[in-house]
């Protein structure tokens, strides 16, 4: 998963702007919404995730309060959508999991922030597709695999980004039948964005569908022989420069066929990727890897 670059002088001045009288506010406003949007490798290619966590907060609050002034700003609603899945996955949820063994309670208190920050992004995504495709909710709601039948190239990253957070969001619900009814939407989501543009962002529909069908048992329609196959295109796609693809088929496909060799192979390899270097996977290879060093930490639970 990719950490994007949010441009801490801009939303400062957003901020400070944003109260004013200024004869140019609107204006900044949409000049600060646009910088805000735009794609950026700052945080994405930084080696520190700490110093990503405390000023992603930041960013992404800035993000809300222009929303508030421009709602249907089809770039800062694809933003937040992306924004509040990677921070709470890679700053909420994945502490929760490193600190289970010795704070359950607060590991739980972590999932259900988790939970409630993915909700934000689905809200978001929501409503990009709404703006991108007036009345598309309504349909979706009702049939997924038609709803999503309208949706174009155009519209591929909050597809991705909304599977992502429902996805992550129904894996942390398992005791909540509202939420696991919403399953089918994510196969809609992934599987529609796969059709129009497979090769999307270096690889990275790929890298999900190995969690997708890895994790899915064959009653439910996944296929352990599916995601190798999507494992190998993933990395193809990358060129072997992302740690996510082997976490993700070490976490999924390995754990379920009790397969111990091939889990800290594939966890090995996610270390071996280069993180020297500034790149626009540096950031979430860092966090893909402390999340292989701690399933390496845990093997003997996961295996018997």
């Amino acid at each position: 998963m990719k950490f994007s670059g949010i441009h801490i002088s801009v939303a400062i001045l957003s901020l400070s702007l944003l109260s004013s009288g200024c004869s140019i506010r609107s204006m900044v406003i949409n000049s600060a919404a646009d910088a805000l949007s735009a794609s950026g490798t700052a945080f994405a290619s930084d080696d520190d995730p700490e110093l990503i966590r405390d000023a992603t907060a930041f960013s992404l609050k800035t993000i809300e309060i222009l929303l508030e002034e421009r709602p249907e700003h089809s770039g800062l609603l694809l933003t937040a959508a992306k924004g509040f899945t990677q921070y709470s996955y890679g700053f909420v949820q994945q502490d929760a999991d490193f600190i289970e063994e010795e704070d359950f309670d607060e590991a739980l208190r972590l999932r259900k922030r988790a939970a409630k920050l993915y909700s934000r992004s689905i809200g978001y995504s929501r409503r990009g597709l709404e703006v991108h495709h007036n009345g598309f909710l309504d349909v979706f709601d009702a049939n997924s695999d038609s709803a999503v039948s309208i949706l174009d190239k155009n519209d591929v990253a909050l597809l991705y980004w909304y599977a992502a957070a429902l996805g992550l969001k129904i894996g942390l619900s398992k005791d909540e039948p509202m939420e696991i009814a919403k399953l089918p939407q994510v196969g809609s989501l992934i599987h529609r964005a796969l059709e129009l543009d497979p090769d999307w962002d270096n690889g990275a529909l790929y890298e999900f569908m190995i969690s997708y069908e890895g994790g899915l048992p064959e009653s439910m329609g996944g296929s352990v022989e599916r995601a190798a196959d999507y494992l190998e295109k993933a990395v193809e796609h990358s060129n072997g420069n992302r740690a996510g693809p082997y976490v993700a088929y070490a976490e999924t496909v390995c754990v379920m066929q009790q397969d111990k060799e091939a889990f800290v192979e594939n966890l090995n390899k996610a270390l071996a990727v280069d993180v020297s270097e500034p790149s626009v996977d540096r950031l979430a290879n860092i966090i893909n890897q402390n999340r292989a060093v701690w399933l390496l930490e845990t093997v003997d639970d996961l295996f018997f």
